[in-house]
């Protein structure tokens, strides 16, 4: 684990994932405290995205606060506020079937969307992270596409890192309706996508060169930032080993043993 590239500078703005980049479970991670003390004494520009929908805006920026990383509401990027974002320019005021925990259904409802099980009415199917997925939902979703309704997911993700390893995230929700409907997803929001990037660098309100993109995923969060002209830095203590490294055509800028090594 050594000779990994490392920043030999600061950036104006920093972009950080939170599940195995920041915390793990109910934990901050090692030295992740003192860096972004450190980075916020500096007064560069800070927020954290996330594709989990599982969890409201205002649940992160408490989580984060009680951790002891004092954090706005404004300063937090959900794949859930920007699937909002997506389904009001694409389909305004749309029903919705979604295939998700309550969390994103209230943002949904908060975005002026009406949500309905009854699969003749649905104008679009919503896969995303659901711990409470049963067959019931599988068989609404099916008969929503089979009657025309398009199909939209909040994140690509395949699971997400929790301390006792991991549970199955939306990648499989999105797998179980395109196998039995053969459609595939028509469009997935959170990162790596356009969607995602726009939403961050708007919220950055920085030139993408002047920004560090910081996540555990080469697929989410490096390709990301690569896409958006960020630097990157991938973290060791999430989703992704060194050994991935070797085989993957994504490439971080830095590599990240925990994240004190930002600090130059």
């Amino acid at each position: 684990m050594s000779g990994l590239p490392v920043p030999k500078r600061f950036f104006a703005g920093y972009i950080f994932d939170l599940d195995g980049t920041v915390y793990l479970g109910e934990a901050l991670l090692p030295t992740v405290g003192k860096t972004l003390k450190a980075l916020r004494a500096r007064g560069v520009r800070m927020i954290f995205i996330s594709n989990n929908p599982t969890h409201a805006r205002e649940e992160y920026a408490v989580k984060l606060s009680r951790l002891g990383v004092p954090t706005s509401i404004e300063d937090i990027l959900t794949s859930s506020l920007v699937m909002v974002d997506f389904l009001k320019r694409r389909m305004p005021g749309a029903r919705l079937f979604v295939v998700g925990e309550e969390p994103l259904c209230a943002e949904l409802r908060r975005g002026g969307f009406e949500l309905t099980e009854q699969a003749q009415n649905v104008d679009a199917v919503i896969a995303s992270f659901d711990r409470t997925f049963v067959y019931r939902k599988l068989q609404i979703a099916f008969d929503a596409l089979r009657a025309g309704a398009s199909f939209f997911a909040t994140n690509p993700d395949r699971y997400c890192p929790v301390p006792s390893g991991g549970e199955p995230d939306c990648a499989a929700i999105i797998g179980a309706i395109e196998a039995c409907t053969n459609t595939r997803v028509e469009a997935v929001v959170g990162k790596p996508s356009n969607y995602m990037i726009d939403a961050a660098m708007n919220l950055m309100d920085l030139p993408a060169a002047d920004c560090l993109m910081t996540g555990d995923r080469l697929e989410t969060d490096i390709l990301m930032g690569q896409e958006a002209g960020m630097s990157t830095a991938l973290t060791l203590t999430g989703a992704t080993p060194e050994s991935a490294l070797a085989g993957s055509s994504i490439q971080p800028t830095y590599v990240l043993h925990h994240l004190g090594d930002l600090l130059p």
